[in-house]
């Protein structure tokens, strides 16, 4: 998954000047005032403090601060490591995972129990509200063997079980609070967390307060005793004007056409950081022109994506070559990709009978959007296609897209691991539970291969497997890919050890404010 974070994308909205913030007491007037305060500025609403509730950025985010996994992934490596589970061991079959868990303590200070473990995971695997339970779909049952000890059973061999298990909704949580306040007011506004803060102040619809959790199991971290705050700033243009200003410290989500300005900037630490995130545009095959493998091809030989990175990213970004994010395991970085082929793209659209058909394309608010938007428009038009820009908020995006009432939508989704089962199962594969994202995409024949890939261990074959993944999803362009983006966040240097991870998560633990 998760395009969830790239459809929720809030749209840049009105250009508010820092001034005006700052009289009425938005934000602070004096960095100096709070010297002791990290604050990051995101696009990303937190609407929701329960991890099994919702998959949307903002929420992503904010999940990552207040709540520990089974293990952990460290920040520099990328290599899985012991989280609430000290160790754990695999039985033979590659059926039976026995984690051991460490002594650990929730933010209230009662421990973290095997209870807790199962709870939770149960929570994520078959709650009704639920927002992701795909990486636990491999299970049978988990179970509290002792209060130390936990047990998952999966109904076969799952290879990438262990990667899974580390995803940001595998938070667990107190059982005793939830029992006792009750799910909904557990998560309301303070709840007990197992990870490195807890909140502080909740402001719906502005920020988040955390402070460090003086009960977390990580002895020495948060390495510093600061505040954070999580502000919610809509318009890039606020959010680089604040960070220039020395009103916060982080900006996610830089617009490509600020990172050269920004590079000039004395105080400020500029990064491509890497992401497994793929920039494509969907396309509906339940309805014409697209439920049309020719119309199809048409459509993604007719779209210039390296001319398009490049025009949109500033050349940050690399065009894409198949359906999967070009970061992932087992991406196939030598397959030739879809040809950019106008006149290929002219006999496929006369030979499928869709030559001037109307195409409504959804674009959300946000300048690339409607960049990507208008320049898919313009390819489309000269190849004998109608498209239409139909504009939409976040709420109508993602209802239309569900209800496939749409046929095109430029948009962009991450992959939570460095595994690719997540992903194909997001994005390609029809028996997967998400529409192959909602573009109705379906072929027996790679459900059947995202399968295989989860049961076969060894890693050459493994490759084989999604190398054939991604030569037939994008043959039939099951989606079009487009251009596979960095992370680019813009840092004060009065921090160290801050930044956003490939799975979206701030490193916020690990760092420290300068003298």
């Amino acid at each position: 998954m998760n395009s969830l974070i790239g459809s929720r994308t809030r749209g840049a909205g009105a250009k508010l000047h820092v001034a005006a913030l700052v009289a009425t007491g938005l934000f602070y007037t004096n960095p100096a005032f709070a010297a002791d305060v990290i604050r990051i500025a995101s696009p990303y609403q937190t609407t929701t403090l329960d991890p099994m509730r919702s998959a949307a950025a903002g929420n992503i985010e904010t999940y990552g601060q207040l709540y520990s996994r089974l293990l952990r992934r460290n920040s520099d490596t990328g290599a899985l490591e012991p989280g609430l589970a000290e160790k754990w061991g695999i039985s033979p079959d590659g059926k039976t995972y026995t984690f051991h868990l460490r002594d650990a303590n929730f933010s209230d200070g009662s421990p973290i129990t095997a209870g807790d473990v199962a709870f939770s995971l149960e929570r994520v695997r078959s709650d009704k509200k639920s927002a992701y339970p795909a990486p636990l779909g491999a299970l049978e049952s988990v179970t509290a063997a002792d209060s130390k000890t936990v047990l998952v059973t999966l109904k076969s061999a799952f290879a990438p079980f262990l990667g899974n298990a580390e995803i940001w909704n595998m938070a667990i949580v107190s059982k005793a609070d939830v029992d006792k306040r009750g799910e909904e007011a557990a998560f309301a506004t303070v709840p007990v967390t197992s990870g490195p803060y807890e909140v502080k102040q909740w402001k719906p619809n502005e920020r988040l307060i955390l402070e460090p959790n003086p009960h977390y199991w990580r002895k020495g971290y948060p390495k510093s005793d600061s505040t954070v705050e999580l502000i919610e700033v809509a318009s890039p243009e606020t959010r680089i004007a604040m960070l220039k200003a020395g009103e916060i410290d982080a900006v996610r989500a830089v617009p490509w056409t600020q990172i050269d300005e920004l590079k000039a900037v004395d105080t400020v630490d500029i990064r491509l950081e890497p992401s497994t995130t793929i920039y494509m545009t969907l396309l509906n095959h339940k309805r014409a022109p697209f439920s049309d493998l020719k119309a199809r091809q048409a459509a993604g030989m007719a779209i210039d994506n390296k001319a398009m990175a490049k025009a949109i990213t500033r050349g940050y970004a690399e065009p894409a070559n198949t359906t999967l994010p070009g970061s992932v395991d087992f991406h196939d970085k030598d397959y030739p990709g879809i040809p950019y082929d106008p006149a290929k793209a002219k006999e496929l659209l006369a030979e499928s009978g869709m030559v001037g058909h109307e195409v409504k394309i959804l674009a959300a608010a946000d300048a690339p959007s409607q960049q990507t938007a208008l320049l898919i428009q313009a390819q489309w038009q000269a190849i004998g296609l109608k498209p239409v820009i139909v504009n939409v908020d976040s709420g109508a995006w993602w209802d239309a897209t569900g209800k496939g009432d749409y046929d095109a939508a430029a948009n962009w989704w991450y992959n939570e691991t460095p595994d690719p089962d997540l992903a194909v199962r997001w994005a390609v594969c029809g028996s997967c539970g998400s529409n192959s994202y909602n573009t109705f995409y379906a072929n027996p024949k790679v459900d059947e291969l995202v399968e295989q890939g989860t049961k076969e261990a060894e890693p050459v074959k493994r490759a084989e497997i999604y190398k054939e993944i991604q030569k037939i999803t994008t043959e039939e362009v099951a989606q079009i890919p487009l251009y596979y983006a960095p992370n680019a966040v813009a840092y004060s240097k009065r921090l160290q050890g801050l930044k956003l991870t490939p799975s979206l998560q701030w490193t916020l633990e690990e760092t420290s404010i300068g003298q």
